[in-house]
Parts: structure tokens; C-alpha cells; sequence
């Protein structure tokens, strides 16, 4: 039961839920997450931690990036974001486009 709640609590805020339909879409560093989100590094990184900590993401170090991904390892996870693919939010449908547009490269 407190997995389900510490997840739930995590996407109860609208910015670590659209973060999540981000990393649905492709892994991501923080650099792109702010680009798109439009919040302060250390905002971002905070609900990182928070999404880190429900056990929702992972992240892989690969040569200066840390890449966020989601924890598809986790059985209840793979539940949780099964029912996350029938939001449909127009905000969110736009943050999934900026996402695969998005390029590391240029933004960090």
C-alpha cells in the first residue's frame, strides 16, 4: 500500500506528472526536462528527486548527462503508467512533441 501512495502522492503534482509523459516518450536529462517545463534547475531537479523517490524513474549516467528514464523494472509502475496513457491534455500532447524535438546538444 505505500507504494501505491508514494506514487500517487508523486503524480499528484501537475509538473511531475507531465515530466513523467515526457520520459514516456524518450529518456531525458534535466536540461531538456527544464527546457521544456520552464522551471528553475533546482525545481526540476527537486521533482526528479520526488518521482526518484515513488520509485517512478531511474536515471543512467552516460558521459556528462544523467539521463532520467522511467522505471518500467517495476511491476506496479508498468500498472500506474498503463493507466496514464488515457490522459489526453492538450498541454501534455505538446510537451511530448517539444520532447522528441528536443536536443541536448543545444540546450546544455
Amino acid at each position: 500500500m505505500n507504494e501505491y501512495l508514494k506514487i500517487f502522492k508523486a503524480l499528484g503534482d501537475k509538473t511531475r506528472l507531465r515530466i513523467v509523459m515526457m520520459l514516456k516518450v524518450k529518456s531525458m536529462c534535466v536540461c531538456e526536462i527544464r527546457e521544456i517545463i520552464g522551471s528553475s534547475m533546482s525545481t526540476i531537479s527537486n521533482h526528479l528527486k520526488i518521482l526518484k523517490e515513488a520509485n517512478l524513474i531511474d536515471f543512467q549516467k552516460e558521459e556528462r548527462y544523467i539521463n532520467y528514464e522511467l522505471n518500467t523494472s517495476n511491476k506496479t509502475v508498468q500498472i500506474v503508467l498503463n493507466i496514464l496513457d488515457n490522459i489526453s491534455d492538450n498541454e501534455i500532447e505538446l510537451d511530448k512533441q517539444k520532447a522528441l524535438k528536443t536536443n541536448r546538444i543545444e540546450i546544455c
